[in-house]
């Protein structure tokens, strides 16, 4: 059963870095007021929200099942204190601090109606420092972190997230879509009267 949990461990964690990718890029995307990635902007915008629906349930996975693992002993305590931790604190601490991050941004998505866009939209910017730490996290703390397949994982991932910032900051990024005048008809003198 460990080996269970433990395969299960790092598998959840290379999928979450893979889907909180998607997440930034897409998020990224959906700020522009164009089609991004070849889709529509609610398509975008729609992926972009059950990536993260799906990133969140991996990264429970991920916490859990390296919380029962014998060989991780990893403590509850290490969930929300980074840097304590006994294994690589340096970079577990990074996994933990990402985590403690991605728990404020569903809990201030949740709240939004309550909160108010500014605040949501203030805490929203830190998925911009939760994915390269979960990026660091994985490629420092992993067991895979020597291999070759993680390393070609990551440089995927930050070449995707990479050239999106890149979009994000270029000229021809649009932040919102350009309105057209909307044309009233002119109603002749005689129909007024």
């Amino acid at each position: 059963m460990t080996d269970a949990l433990w395969y299960f461990a790092r598998g959840t964690g290379v999928v979450t870095l893979v889907l909180l990718t998607i997440v930034v890029a897409l998020g990224i995307g959906a700020r522009s007021g164009q089609p991004a990635f070849g889709l529509p902007r609610f398509a975008v915008s729609m992926v972009h929200r059950n990536a993260a629906l799906l990133a969140v349930v991996m990264v429970f996975g991920h916490v859990v099942s390296l919380l029962f693992d014998p060989y991780a002993q990893l403590r509850v305590f290490d969930l929300v204190l980074p840097f304590v931790g006994n294994y690589r604190p340096f970079w577990q601490g990074l996994g933990t601090l990402g985590f403690d991050l991605l728990i404020a941004i569903v809990i201030t998505s949740l709240l939004r109606q309550r909160i108010g866009v500014r605040v949501w939209r203030i805490v929203h910017w830190l998925a911009y420092l939760c994915w390269p730490l979960a990026l660091l996290h994985g490629l420092g703390n992993g067991t895979d972190n020597g291999t070759w397949w993680l390393w070609t994982v990551a440089a995927i991932c930050a070449g995707a997230v990479l050239v999106a910032i890149g979009w994000r900051v270029s000229p021809s990024f649009a932040r919102f879509p350009a309105r057209v005048a909307r044309r009233v008809p002119q109603r002749s003198l005689q129909e007024v009267r």
